[in-house]
């Protein structure tokens, strides 16, 4: 790259319009821009670098988008503009930037903003004229970038070398040289790997644990479903050899589990063939036992009937006797009544007078009667002691209400302290997630904005590209309808030739005697010319003259179409630029993922936001509640107190009403029962004496019926005579006797009772214990048959499912492996790392050691041979390595810090890294040549000699066909350099001034 003129037009400290020739500068190689402070020497290098890129460096950019570029000292109708031309890659440019510039208004008062304006001209040597490329900012942009390769803080470190920064480059720790490096080298791809694997190995880490947990919860399951047959391997998920452990254990599972099925399934046959063989015996036993217990059965029955043979002749007179007392019946009944009656009201009587004090035991039912009623009246006296009570009872479940109350507020203060204990932490975790949606919103707004620019462009890259092919068929239809006119042209011309070069015969056609010739005059035509064969008349030549004219409509037509089609294509492409249609497509179609992931997490922020109120609603709701506990706490105080004065007083009232009782009731409870006591007794005494009077008269009665029946007392009657369910009984026993007596003699007759009579007797208890035995013993057979097979099936299928498992995770198992082992490597930690470098600083560490070289080389000439600058790989501390810098002193022989270096000891180290960075930024740029350049101060520390070598250093650069352009205030450099730019300040503004030059 090589800058030839920079034309600034109020710009910075630049009022009016300066021109920088460095093709003059140049041609001395060496070349001082100076001026006193504040003059205005930087912003000629901010000139240049807002030419490239359209801003200047670090803060001196200021706001409003370029504005603050614009002069105070300029007059208000100038507009500030920038004109930079150069040559970069064989290419000569010339580069105009206007920045936004509120300019006067037209019509009336005020100021309105002119949005920015940016040109990019192309030189055509073989029409010696400049030629328009572009007129877009981001295409000139993009365009620029691509041709230097660099980006502006690039450029800025490789151009316009800030000789202060390398000093501090020299002298910081290695993280503070990495952020540099990176910058320069822009690395951020190299950082993006170790990011993108340090997050897919934890992501895969997640994946593979999840699976192992998975495999591990299958593993307890096989382990329940067999019980001691399987022991779990002792491995977390994620460790290695877990998945070949379970299996492993998994299949001894199965093996035992089938062992067991089948040693049960043979003890189940066996049980099934001894419950067989056991219920078998035990039905022939039961047969057996039934026949002798019938056998024996009849026996006793005839024993007994023999031996109840006098009962039977005994019941025969009874039922004889009960015939004729059937005649006193009707008496016996009405006595039975009497007596009864009488005996009721005595029983009565009696109860009543036992629940009575003795002192009423020898009252009559006058007496009771006059007791009663004196109790009633005593009764009626205690309604006020009994309210008294009734209050006393409230004002108790007050005070148990109120110990409730207590015990629920301390619930409520316990559960609120509780909740508010965890608020911040709960309140902080919402917060976060609002921050998290709210940031999402912001960039779906910033996306947004991209979105329809983005569409706009690829828009235009497609009816770019249709125009194109459009462009390309209205060419070839020009072309043949220009080849069409010539033709038309050619064949008219021809016709048109021999028209005229029969022309004679044509007019002799119309010469007629006596007439003159409208040629000659003449009226005599002795020999007039006669029309040859393929003779052109004036109708054939106009025909092939309207033929012509007609193609050249039509390629008129066709060139202006193409003229169309050019101007519609040209504004596509200023639009669109020549970046490919596919690319365009590709970076909308990303934008717009972006823009729906944006929307995707900006979705959640009312989720976030609602969930967040609720909480703060909730917290709230939670010190309201505990304040009001607080508060009905207090208020339970002064409660208590009037509560245990009333109930005082009330107690002091009722033990003067209970007297010995413990309440009232219990007093008008007993007055209660005593009054009923009494009338109870009253009215029991009067009928006792009416049931003996009673008793008495059906006594007489009674004796005579007897007497006529032939009873010698009414108690030998009443003996023998049987109410009806003593007569059915009896007539029932006797017919049962001889039914009985019938029966027990078919039994004794029957043949298999007498001859299972004769067998042992049938041992009913062990065959019954035998076959529960064997029934118990084929259920455990079955059980544990059934429970065999259950197991063999569950671990069958839980096996499958863990090898299924285990399959799946296989690949994912070898991509984390994988994935873990390279992001332990780029990230440092790994132990094949040895020393323990980043991917990121093993590439600066790299370009480090390129620029130490590079700059080594002049360092060794700036310094007569005695430093040489190396890079170091060692650890600093508990720290990682890669980006050490030392110095070499060739005088001592030792290796030291660059930060030891004196401070003109500095200036030219930091020189010759500068230089050197200029080189390797240069090569790694793709090889674009820097042809100008410029150094800022730091010439003021060095001695002359270190000086004269230094400048030795950069006259040695126009070998290389380099300018360098030195920035500084020391005197003695523009007695050494001659060429030189001096920036002069006035009251007006700056000016440029160009010396020593030819």
């Amino acid at each position: 790259m090589r800058l030839h003129r920079l034309t600034v037009t109020a710009f910075g400290p630049f009022g009016g319009t300066q021109t920088v020739d460095f093709d003059e500068l140049s041609a001395a190689g060496l070349f001082l821009l100076h001026g006193p402070t504040g003059a205005g020497k930087t912003s000629v290098l901010d000139a240049v670098c807002y030419a490239l890129y359209g801003s200047v460096p670090g803060a001196r950019q200021g706001g409003g988008q370029g504005t603050a570029l614009r002069s105070d000292h300029a007059a208000p109708g100038t507009r500030t503009e920038v004109t930079l031309e150069l040559t970069v890659s064989g290419r000569r440019l010339e580069l105009t930037r206007q920045p936004p510039w509120e300019r006067p208004k037209k019509r009336g008062t005020g100021t309105t903003l002119d949005k920015a304006q940016t040109w990019l001209r192309e030189y055509d040597a073989t029409t010696s004229a400049w030629k328009d490329l572009s007129r877009s900012h981001q295409e000139i942009g993009e365009e620029i970038t691509q041709l230097l390769g660099m980006s502006r803080e690039q450029f800025c470190q490789v151009v316009l070398l800030p000789q202060g920064d390398f000093a501090r480059f020299l002298r910081a720790d290695a993280e503070a040289r990495g952020k540099l490096l990176g910058r320069l080298f822009d690395t951020r791809r190299f950082a993006d790997v170790e990011k993108r694997l340090a997050e897919r190995r934890r992501v895969t880490e997640a994946q593979v644990r999840d699976g192992d947990a998975a495999l591990l919860a299958d593993a307890h399951r096989m382990q329940q479903a067999a019980g001691d047959a399987m022991r779990l391997p002792d491995l977390a998920p994620g460790e290695p050899g877990l998945a070949e452990a379970v299996l492993g254990a998994a299949a001894v599972a199965r093996s035992t589990a089938r062992e067991q099925l089948t040693v049960a399934e043979c003890t189940l046959a066996a049980a099934e063939s001894a419950q067989a063989a056991a219920g078998r015996a035990l039905d022939d036993v039961r047969e057996l036992a039934r026949l002798q217990r019938r056998f024996t059965d009849a026996r006793e029955k005839a024993a007994r009937l023999e031996q109840g043979a006098e009962a039977y002749r005994e019941a025969q007179a009874l039922m004889e006797r009960a015939r004729k007392a059937e005649a006193v019946a009707p008496a016996l009944d009405l006595r039975d009544s009497a007596e009864a009656e009488h005996r009721r009201a005595a029983a009565a009587e009696a109860r009543a007078r036992a629940l009575l004090p003795e002192t009423f035991a020898d009252a009559g039912a006058a007496g009771l009667a006059a007791a009663a009623r004196r109790a009633a009246e005593e009764l009626g006296g205690l309604d006020s002691a009994r309210r008294a009570e009734r209050r006393l009872a409230e004002l108790l479940d007050e005070r148990a209400g109120l110990d409730r109350q207590e015990r629920a507020d301390t619930d409520v203060l316990q559960e609120a302290e509780a909740w508010l204990d965890g608020w911040e932490e709960t309140r902080t975790a919402l917060q976060t997630r609002v921050d998290a949606a709210q940031q999402a919103a912001a960039l779906a707004e910033q996306l947004a904005v991209r979105r329809e620019p983005a569409r706009q462009r690829l828009k235009a890259a497609r009816l770019r590209d249709q125009l194109a092919e459009d462009t390309d068929r209205a060419v070839e239809q020009v072309r043949t309808a220009q080849e069409e006119a010539l033709r038309a042209k050619q064949h008219w011309l021809d016709l048109k030739e021999q028209r005229l070069t029969g022309i004679a015969a044509e007019l002799a056609a119309n010469l007629t005697d006596g007439e003159p010739c409208a040629v000659c005059g003449a009226t005599e035509h002795p020999a007039p010319a006669r029309k040859v064969a393929g003779h052109v008349d004036r109708e054939a030549e106009e025909h092939a003259l309207a033929a012509y004219q007609h193609a050249e409509e039509q390629r008129a037509g066709n060139e202006r179409n193409l003229g169309v089609v050019r101007e519609a294509l040209a504004a596509a492409t200023a639009e669109a630029g020549d970046t490919p249609t596919e690319r365009l497509a590709r970076e909308a179609e990303e934008l717009e993922e972006q823009y729906a992931q944006a929307r995707r997490g900006a979705a959640e922020l009312h989720t976030a936001q609602e969930r967040l109120r609720q909480a703060g609603h909730e917290h709230e709701r939670r010190v309201a509640a505990r304040q009001e506990a607080a508060v009905r706490s207090a208020a339970r105080v002064g409660h208590r107190e009037r509560l245990e004065s009333e109930r005082a007083a009330l107690e002091e009232e009722l033990d003067r009403a209970r007297g010995a009782l413990d309440s009232v009731a219990a007093r008008a409870a007993q007055l209660e029962r005593r009054t009923a006591l009494l009338t109870d007794a009253a009215d029991a005494a009067r009928a006792a004496e009416d049931t003996a009077q009673r008793l008495k008269d059906a006594d007489a009665r009674l004796a005579d019926a007897a007497f006529r029946a032939g009873f010698d007392t009414p108690r030998d009657a009443a003996a023998a005579l049987l109410d009806d369910t003593a007569h059915r009984e009896l007539q029932r026993r006797l017919d049962a006797w001889q039914n009985e007596e019938a029966a027990v003699r078919a039994v004794l007759a029957e043949a298999d009772t007498a001859a299972a009579a004769r067998q042992r007797p049938a041992d009913l208890t062990s065959a019954q214990l035998a076959a529960d035995a064997a029934a118990r013993r084929l259920r455990e057979a079955a059980s544990a048959h059934d429970a065999a097979v259950r197991r063999c099936a569950e671990l069958d299928r839980l096996s499958a499912r863990a090898t299924a498992a285990v399959h799946r995770l296989a690949p994912l198992r070898e991509e984390y492996d994988r994935v873990a082992r390279m992001a332990g490597l780029t990230a440092g930690t790994s132990a094949d790392n040895e020393r323990r470098m980043r991917l990121e600083s093993y590439v600066l560490a790299a370009r480090l050691e390129q620029v130490a070289a590079a700059a080594t080389v002049r360092l060794r000439r700036m310094s007569s041979g005695r430093y040489t600058l190396v890079h170091s790989d060692d650890r600093t501390g508990r720290g990682r390595s890669g980006l050490g810098l030392h110095v070499v002193d060739a005088w001592t022989g030792r290796e030291r810090d660059t930060a030891t270096l004196s401070g003109g000891e500095t200036f030219f180290a930091s020189l010759a890294l500068a230089l050197g960075l200029a080189d390797v930024v240069t090569d790694e740029a793709g090889g674009v040549r820097l042809d100008t350049l410029f150094i800022d101060e730091g010439f003021g520390s060095l001695d002359d000699q270190t000086l004269d070598e230094v400048l030795d250093v950069l006259d040695s650069l126009r070998e290389r066909d380099r300018s360098v352009g030195i920035v500084s205030h020391v005197p003695d450099l523009r007695r050494r350099i001659h060429a030189q730019l001096e920036v002069v300040k006035g009251r007006s503004g700056s000016v440029l001034r160009q010396r020593g030059v030819s």
